[in-house]
């Protein structure tokens, strides 16, 4: 977890691919959204080079993935991508078990994923406070069809606290699956994100390696999906995209994404309704095997990134910061890096993005 020096503040975040990876995290004291990271290998104890903050190590988890905090408590979930969600409550990190069970527990009843490559347990969203013991969520994960085809899937559920004892995920309801399921086992994306009014509820679908069905419009690939939270009708809401690991609004209610390009073309977008991302025919990158790809152009028809990186860094989340431990920062956009084994802040001004401080933390961050 990280603890800015200058004032309290609790941290807790993800890891990235590699098990027993460990999680840290950004919460302020206030409760506001928080920026995650994690770290694998070396744990500094001491402020990174011109970074306001420490990292400490807190706990360890097998490739977890996602992180998400209960509002109105201590308690945090983590998924791990082999299909494990675990309970953290953060007020004892480093005691022994107490009248409310262990500070870190498994959740019972977790669907089995479709494991490997980049499948498995994917994103967790904590979707309102405890009520009568139980926390409502959404968690997505990657499933297998009849035939060697894979897609991802999202369900509403809820976790019964159940005093000490197994916390244990009930209600579990499938709400969407990623159509077509199609071979392979990359670019699920499957980020969830609610809106600030809480009534839709934010799927990232990434193209799954097979590029072209991102400009389909009879298909999820690509895309970015709007569901709403009552009727559970599922819409596009953007499309041409490659693998969205990105979701944040920020204070007036603009949708930014993060986005794994080709190479030397990952991207920060603003997300416009209808909007048309270019990809696979539009990039400012080029494939891995050297073949051109045309550069975004004003007159191309396609909505152009507000940032993009060359060389590339993996984005792998997106926070948005509202915090008040760090005023000079409200507004702005942390990015975490796979490739990049860093922490990015992208300063945002309306609908401007402007590159500001990288620290680089020598391992893959994830959340």
């Amino acid at each position: 977890m990280r603890y800015p020096m200058a004032a309290p503040m609790l941290v807790a975040l993800l890891a990235a691919c590699s098990p027993t990876s460990d999680v840290t995290a950004d919460m302020g004291s206030d409760g506001a959204a928080r920026a995650d990271a994690s770290r694998t290998g070396a744990h500094p104890t001491t402020p990174l080079a011109d970074a306001p903050f420490t990292v400490t190590e807190l706990g360890r988890f097998d490739e977890a993935w996602a992180i998400s905090f209960v509002p109105g408590s201590s308690l945090a979930l983590i998924s791990e991508k082999r299909g494990a969600i675990r309970l953290v409550d953060t007020a004892m990190i480093g005691q022994a078990a107490g009248a409310s069970g262990p500070p870190i527990r498994a959740v019972t009843g977790v669907p089995q994923p479709d494991y490997g490559g980049q499948g498995g347990l994917g994103d967790i969203l904590v979707a309102g406070p405890i009520t009568h013991g139980t926390i409502p969520l959404y968690l997505s994960w990657v499933e297998a069809g009849s035939t060697n085809v894979r897609g991802a899937v999202v369900a509403a559920a809820s976790i019964r606290l159940n005093g000490a004892g197994p916390a244990n995920l009930t209600d579990l309801r499938i709400i969407w699956r990623q159509i077509p399921k199609v071979s392979g086992s990359g670019h699920f994306s499957h980020r969830l994100l609610l809106s600030p009014d809480s009534r839709y509820l934010f799927v990232s679908s990434g193209d799954r390696q097979k590029m072209e069905p991102a400009q389909d419009k009879n298909g999820d690939l690509g895309k970015v999906i709007r569901i709403d939270r009552v009727t559970e009708k599922a819409e596009h809401w953007s499309m041409g995209h490659r693998n969205l690991l990105g979701l944040a609004f920020d204070a007036d209610g603009r949708l930014w994404e993060t986005e794994m390009g080709p190479r030397g073309g990952d991207e920060l977008n603003l997300i416009q309704q209808g909007g048309n991302y270019g990809w696979p025919r539009a990039s400012n990158g080029t494939h891995y095997d050297g073949t051109n790809i045309p550069d975004h152009q004003p007159s191309d028809g396609f909505v152009a990134p507000k940032l993009w990186w060359d060389p590339s860094i993996s984005p792998a989340g997106l926070m948005i910061y509202r915090g008040r431990l760090f005023p000079s920062w409200q507004g702005d956009a942390f990015i975490p890096a796979l490739s990049g084994e860093s922490l990015i802040r992208v300063d945002l001004s309306g609908d401007m993005a402007q590159k500001a401080e990288r620290w680089a933390f020598d391992t893959r961050l994830r959340a």
